[in-house]
């Protein structure tokens, strides 16, 4: 089995690359720089991939070349915070760029490597629901993962014809950099959800929206 890993050089990515390895699955794992960690997996690592660049998912698709990926994972992502009165616009379009653009630019890029039965799963989250919002804030990293999650939708629906399914998977609050390390399970209790949901996906579930934890997420 040929599984694809964005964000794969640290907390959950890493974690999901350890999975894959322990499965004897050959994993590719995207970043922008790479880490001890990741290279002592033994794992193929395509570094210097920033997903919100087009020249470098072009790259990286040339680098993949017609390996058939049976699993993709995108797992990138970066989160920054906004105050109202003060909003940074560019830190916004830096989010939009890499949390919801990313991931379909290297799905569009991928879509040669899909095959029937191959999954894609979209590492979104639940401050991407509009329905759970009650504490405001976070507007770019809000904003950009409900464009992720309408994006995850409509690829559900596109690629249903090629037998390829979608997730939209929330992983927890995970006590990873990204947030400080402050959360409620570590990455790698968080990546083992998120494998039990994405082992369980099919083209039934293909398009909904969940927590890694097997409750269905509100829009």
């Amino acid at each position: 089995m040929n599984v694809v890993i964005t964000g794969a050089n640290r907390g959950i990515g890493l974690s999901l690359c350890n999975i894959h390895v322990e499965r004897g699955h050959q994993v590719f794992a995207v970043c922008r720089r790479s880490s001890e960690a990741l290279s002592a997996l033994g794992v193929q690592v395509l570094d210097g991939i920033d997903v919100s660049k087009a020249e470098d998912v072009a790259r990286m698709q040339e680098r993949l070349g017609n390996i058939q990926v049976d699993l993709l994972i995108n797992n990138a992502g970066i989160l920054r915070d906004e105050v109202l009165g003060d909003i940074n616009y560019d830190s916004i379009v830096d989010q939009f760029n890499t949390n919801a653009l990313g991931p379909l630019r290297v799905t569009e890029a991928l879509l040669p490597n899909l095959v029937p039965g191959s999954k894609v799963a979209m590492i979104s989250s639940r401050m991407g629901s509009i329905a759970d919002n009650t504490s405001g804030g976070r507007y770019g990293y809000r904003m950009s993962k409900v464009a992720l999650n309408i994006a995850g939708v409509s690829l559900a629906q596109d690629l249903r014809s090629k037998q390829v399914a979608v997730a939209l998977l929330h992983p927890g609050l995970v006590g990873t950099e990204m947030i400080g390390g402050v959360g409620n399970v570590t990455p790698d209790e968080a990546a083992e959800r998120l494998m039990q949901r994405i082992d369980e996906l099919s083209l039934e579930s293909s398009g909904r929206f969940w927590h890694a934890d097997g409750d269905e997420l509100p829009w």
